[in-house]
């Protein structure tokens, strides 16, 4: 059996092999500059992230083609992760409602510790392999879901488990990472690494990593609703007017979509039940609300076929 000391020993020499884990040369002195001086530091260290994702393009495309695929056969996007890679899995898959009108259970984020771990930190969660299996069947994870896993060392035990899960149970399976030696990058059938580098400060992987995975995640979200008809050139026409200002953007959208009136607009969200990809369809065609709804169904909720198919 393994002391307390032989456990740290080990992850001392793990820690040493992550990338995201090393000092940065560049930043070395931190702590004696100006204000400005560590703005201007981490702002330049920031530019760097977009670059890294780029270089992951092809591995994210294969995760949102998992992810189309899954949802397309009824299944979901689940995302998994522990600490600031978990709250950015469940932040994305949050925003999916609002912004894509999807049902909640359609984009899922799971993170190791449950809602507690929102907001506090819950000791020893990250390393919990049982508790990765168990939040799985909670949500009763099944071969037609795509997972991803979400960590910025790649070494998570509760991230590492799920995706072991998965795989068992022939599910799609992704990872998103910052370090290209990780574990998961040879677990999950769609590996993403976005190699950052060293933290501005030493492993506080909350930021340059934190930033690419949130990238990453909107990209594969964006993507896969883009193709599952979720936009029409590039307007949001499934968002959910469930406020104020969503409302005027809706109304907004359908003026945008079609160059009618304010009043044209509204009237078509009326009549269309307040669903701007509806109404721009009944404005674009001339089609009652009946035959549009008919029009739209016939082509998958795809707004572009439909004109083109009318």
């Amino acid at each position: 059996m393994q002391t307390k000391d032989n456990q740290t020993s080990i992850l001392l020499s793990q820690l040493d092999k992550l990338v995201s884990e090393g000092r940065n040369p560049k930043t070395m002195q931190l702590d004696s500059l100006s204000v400005i001086d560590i703005l201007s530091t981490i702002n330049n260290e920031d530019k760097k992230v977009a670059e890294a994702v780029s270089e992951a393009i092809n591995d994210i495309a294969k995760a949102v083609e998992y992810a189309v695929e899954s949802i397309k056969q009824g299944g979901r996007l689940v995302y998994m992760g522990a600490g600031t890679s978990g709250r950015l899995g469940i932040l994305d898959a949050v925003e999916c409602r609002p912004t894509f009108s999807v049902p909640d259970d359609m984009v899922i984020g799971l993170i190791a510790g449950g809602e507690r771990a929102l907001i506090h930190a819950v000791e020893g969660a990250e390393d919990n392999e049982a508790l990765a299996i168990q939040d799985l069947t909670s949500i009763q994870l099944t071969a037609k879901d795509t997972l991803v896993g979400i960590a910025a060392s790649g070494r998570t035990p509760y991230v590492i488990a799920a995706i072991d899960y998965a795989n068992e149970l022939g599910c799609n399976t992704a990872c998103v990472v910052c370090n290209p030696s990780s574990v998961l990058l040879k677990k999950a059938k769609a590996g993403i690494c976005a190699e950052v580098g060293p933290e501005c400060l030493t492993g506080s992987t909350r930021m340059k990593s934190g930033t690419a995975q949130k990238l990453v995640l909107n990209m594969i979200s964006t993507t896969a609703m883009i193709k599952l008809g979720k936009v029409y050139e590039n307007l949001m026409v499934d968002v959910n007017a469930t406020n104020e200002k969503l409302n005027a953007r809706a109304v907004r959208i359908v003026m945008q979509a079609t160059d009618c009136s304010q009043q044209q607009a509204q009237e078509a969200l009326q009549q269309s039940g307040q669903k701007a990809k509806l109404a721009i369809l009944m404005i674009l065609s001339g089609l009652d609300v009946v035959s549009a709804t008919s029009l739209l169904n016939e082509n998958r909720g795809h707004l572009r076929s439909a004109l083109s198919n009318r």
